[in-house]
């Protein structure tokens, strides 16, 4: 058959080849056309984009040179706003102020306040406050007196003995507001006694550690306090600013201040770089400065920046391409979205696209012809060939009974009367009259099926009556002994019962032709399957069917070869049965199959059941 072929493959191989090659070429240029607009595109969209890079790494810069002073303030002064600053040196942070107060609920400050206070009022002079209280009981007396001058000579005396005498904060702390609150005469407190809330003693008071301001020693001694002790502090510091008719505002607001915690900040610097995309940080040697940015406030000034000068329209927008932690400024880089960009690559792959599809199916189509043109000469081929060889069997097949019934006929004629052993002839006539009808039977129900002639008939019948019909079809019609075993049950099929008769005898005669033994032995069972009517599995012990050949022995004409004598048949037996499975909604395949025989899976869908009429 290839030799026939073969001219027809080679003028359609070489029109083929021809037309590959002039779509290929105009594919290229297509390839080439998308390219350059897409380069046009993307030339356009790097320039603006390295004009917003450049404007924000400046903007950065200048933002951090203009808050240097309100950092250098926040740094020196805990009253100062620190909110939004970062100085780092040798790896302590100094800002953003870390806010925590010591672990525990102890109030230690708390407890030597109110010890203070009644020791006060008792007279006591209870270390380690003994001298301190002896000193503001006299400053009280004379302020009580209205001896101004005499008050104001005592306090100093009794500062510098605080100045020179310090102790540790959690004792310091509440005598110091304790010393406020007995000596607050509002507009006529003493100056030095008003310096201790906010400015602190003068510089030419000594001491070990000159207070700043009870207000600032309370900020800068926090983390020695557990925070009810700092709650309970802070309260009373802000009743004595009130009293005093001294500011409190920015003390509560660092008070309160929530902080950014502890930021971590790499050793080396690679220069000015962007953290978290929240802070701007800059290194000089050990010192680490920074501020805290609002990086889509500044994206969307850019943004606005760049519609004023017309680069993009007002739905462009500007982002950052890279969201790492930590983005040095000078690998920074800015990605503009543009809509109209972006419709307009869109056009270019969709115009790509369709030419593409225009290459892709002139292809397809060129490809289907030549497959449909092979296709059809080998069919046509391939119709004779089944036409030769389907003729040359059922012509061989049906001269072989009847050239038996012939004989034996004349045969019977001749010799019946006079010889005994002839006897057995009417029966042997009969096998191959019925081999002869089956024959037909077959060719004639697979024609029938094939074209869809078919009416089906289901009706409910018990498998097990189905193959009583095969015993008795198997009797007389088989020139080996069969043993033949059911466990059916009670299951019932909706099936055509003479189509399903057909198929049981087929699946019969089958294992009978292909077997070498004796007796032939069958086997049928039945069991529900899931989802699923019944499963029927029909078994034999012939000489079983090769896996590579599963599914070839139920195509139409396909007949198996088999050692030893040869085996008659048209080759439509399983063919017929799957035809039939089909017909029914079903399928037939080979469960499994050995050299010890073949079991055949027949799997039957759920019957329907009609709903009875309701009487009326």
């Amino acid at each position: 058959m290839l030799r026939r072929l073969l001219p027809t493959l080679i003028a359609l191989g070489c029109g083929l080849l021809a037309l590959t090659w002039g779509l290929v070429s105009l594919q290229r240029i297509f390839a080439q056309e998308r390219e350059d607009a897409r380069a046009q595109l993307a030339s356009r969209r790097h320039a603006i984009e390295e004009f917003a890079t450049l404007a924000l790494r400046q903007t950065l810069g200048q933002q951090l040179k203009g808050n240097l002073p309100a950092l250098h303030a926040a740094m020196g002064d805990p009253l100062a706003p620190g909110e939004g600053f970062l100085l780092n040196f040798r790896g302590h942070q100094f800002l953003p102020r870390l806010t925590r107060s010591a672990r525990g609920s102890r109030a230690t400050a708390a407890r030597h306040y109110r010890e203070l206070v009644k020791a006060f009022a008792e007279g006591s002079t209870a270390e380690p406050w003994g001298e301190r209280l002896g000193r503001l009981r006299a400053v009280e007396a004379a302020l009580g007196q209205g001896r101004a001058s005499r008050a104001h000579a005592l306090a100093e005396e009794l500062l510098r003995y605080h100045a020179e005498h310090p102790l540790p904060p959690v004792q310091e702390l509440p005598f110091v507001l304790l010393m406020l609150e007995r000596l607050q005469r509002g507009e006529v407190t003493p100056p030095l006694v008003r310096a201790l809330l906010r400015e602190g003693l003068p510089e030419d008071f000594g001491g070990i550690e000159r207070s700043a301001g009870l207000q600032r020693d309370l900020l800068r001694e926090r983390w020695r306090f557990t925070q009810p002790d700092f709650e309970f502090l802070l309260a009373h510091v802000v009743q004595v600013s009130t009293a005093l008719g001294e500011p409190s505002d920015d003390f509560l607001a660092r008070a309160r201040e929530a902080g950014a915690g502890m930021l971590v900040i790499p050793e080396n610097l690679p220069g000015p770089t962007l953290i978290g995309q929240r802070w701007y940080v800059e290194q000089q040697e050990e010192v680490v400065r920074g501020i805290a940015v609002d990086l889509d406030a500044l994206l969307r000034d850019l943004a606005q920046e760049l519609r004023r000068r017309n680069h993009f329209g007002a739905d462009g927008l500007v982002r950052l391409r890279d969201s790492e932690a930590m983005q040095p400024l000078e690998s920074l880089w800015l990605e503009v979205s543009v809509p109209a960009w972006t419709a307009a690559e869109n056009a270019i792959e969709q115009r790509y696209g369709l030419k593409t599809l225009l290459v892709a199916t002139c292809g397809a189509l060129a490809v289907a012809i030549v497959v449909m043109a092979v296709v059809a000469q080998h069919g046509r081929l391939r119709y004779v060939e089944l036409k030769s060889d389907f003729v040359a069997t059922v012509s061989h097949e049906l001269r072989t009974p009847l050239a038996s019934i012939r004989l034996l006929a004349e045969t019977m004629e001749r010799k019946l009367s006079k010889l005994p052993e002839m006897r057995d002839y009417p029966e042997r006539i009969i096998q191959a009259a019925d081999g002869l009808h089956f024959l037909v039977e077959n060719i004639l129900s697979f024609n029938r099926i094939d074209k869809g002639r078919w009416q089906l008939k289901p009706a409910h019948v018990k498998l097990d009556e189905l193959i009583g019909m095969l015993r008795s079809d198997l009797v007389g019609n088989t020139s080996v002994p069969v043993q033949l075993s059911a466990d059916v049950g009670d299951v019932e099929l909706e099936v055509d019962p003479s189509l399903l008769r057909l198929l049981l005898i087929n699946l019969a005669r089958n294992a009978c032709a292909y077997n070498r033994r004796d007796p032939v032995e069958l086997s049928i069972r039945a069991y529900p399957h899931e989802g699923h009517g019944c499963v029927v599995l029909f078994g034999d012990n012939g000489i079983g069917i090769p896996e590579s050949e599963w599914e070839n022995v139920f195509r139409d004409f396909y007949r198996l070869g088999s050692q030893g004598p040869e085996v008659h048949g048209s080759g439509l037996g399983l063919a017929l049965c799957r035809k039939i499975m089909a017909l029914h909604g079903g399928r037939i395949s080979i469960d499994n199959s050995s050299p010890q025989g073949t079991t055949f899976s027949l799997l039957f869908p759920e019957p329907r059941h009609e709903r009875p009429e309701q009487p009326s």
